[in-house]
């Protein structure tokens, strides 16, 4: 009797150790930087496809209000994982190095920031901005770096005016002549604008921050301590399920917008594609990803940028490159994209 018993007990435990993978999945909660927009697809896909599952993962993502929310949002412990502005995460890496989050995968490796500006305005360069009153979100990150755009652009900008407005006025508002300019991303804007019947290649004007000197990286994904440090494989398959992600999205780009129109049934699909289309060529496609591949970072380039920060807003000290990204996590560089194209 005892002996089969035992046996019961052994194939039990056996059982549920077989079955333990399916019900054992990690739970991460996701901010977005932004509502729902056609760039962010490749995220979508890689959950509609069941790559997150496959590595254990359940993966919840919301909607955000701006690049650089999702890094107090993280260190909070209201997230686990955010898609958000690095030079963000730099400042206050700066301030709370104890829960600051740390990026893992640079998304957008070119410079989006701007001011935008009516066409048909007197701001034709930096130097114009000043005495002016400026809007954007909050969160916004051009709105957190402008002090540091002050600083390379050579302008005095103690006389400027920032107000903030509301994501879903910004174009409207800067239209209506509410204030000179807007902080942004150039694409951002530019396809917002035309969701609101402006052609904002007619009349609107990008004063970008990347033609004064800040080659900063922007979007990554970054992570909490806590995660990295109790549930590093949990961090490694959620890597891997959003670089296959990026990689079915560059090969079916209609597939990856129709994703996101899963989430918000108002989206329009053609003004999306354009986004899309105009971010992988934008944001995502510096030259060095054909050395280090998308995900990565070159360390001399954020080690500037972070240099830059420090010097912009009179930091008291500087993180250095491994406090603020952890390329360990990363997918094998043969899997990662080499080419936007």
């Amino acid at each position: 009797m005892k002996l089969r018993y035992l046996a019961a007990a052994i194939l039990a435990m056996a059982g549920a150790a077989l079955s333990a993978p399916a019900d054992a999945q990690t739970k991460l909660k996701m901010v977005l930087n932004w509502k729902y927009q056609g760039p962010q697809g490749y995220f979508f896909l890689a959950q509609d496809r069941g790559y997150f599952a496959r590595e254990g993962l359940e993966v919840t993502m919301d909607p955000g209000t701006g690049s650089g929310a999702p890094i107090s949002l993280i260190a909070s412990g209201a997230y686990d994982v955010g898609f958000g502005d690095m030079n963000a995460l730099i400042d206050f890496a700066t301030q709370k190095p104890d829960v600051a989050p740390i990026a893992v995968y640079a998304m957008f490796n070119q410079p989006p920031f701007t001011i935008a500006v009516k066409s048909g305005s007197p701001i034709k360069t930096a130097k114009d901005l000043e005495g002016k009153t400026l809007g954007g979100p909050a969160n916004d990150g051009a709105l957190k770096l402008f002090p540091a755009f002050c600083t390379l652009a050579k302008i005095d900008c103690a006389g400027v005016k920032l107000t903030n407005i509301q994501p879903n006025l910004r174009e409207q508002l800067l239209m209506q002549g509410q204030f000179d300019g807007a902080f942004g991303f150039v694409n951002t804007i530019r396809f917002s604008a035309k969701l609101i019947g402006i052609d904002a290649d007619k009349e609107l004007r990008f004063i970008k921050f990347g033609d004064f000197g800040m080659d900063l990286y922007s979007n990554v994904i970054m992570v909490s301590q806590k995660l990295a440090k109790e549930n590093p494989q949990a961090v490694r398959g959620l890597l891997k399920a959003i670089n296959q992600g990026v990689v079915d999205a560059l090969k079916d780009p209609t597939a990856a917008v129709a994703a996101v129109a899963k989430r918000d049934q108002l989206i329009d699909l053609k003004i999306e594609r354009e986004r899309f289309d105009a971010t992988i060529l934008d944001e995502m496609n510096h030259p060095e990803i054909a050395r280090i591949g998308l995900g990565d970072v070159d360390d001399a380039r954020l080690k500037a940028s972070i240099d830059i920060l420090a010097m912009a807003f009179d930091l008291k000290s500087k993180p250095a490159v491994e406090q603020v990204f952890n390329r360990s996590f990363l997918p094998p560089r043969a899997e990662r994209p080499s080419s936007m194209k």
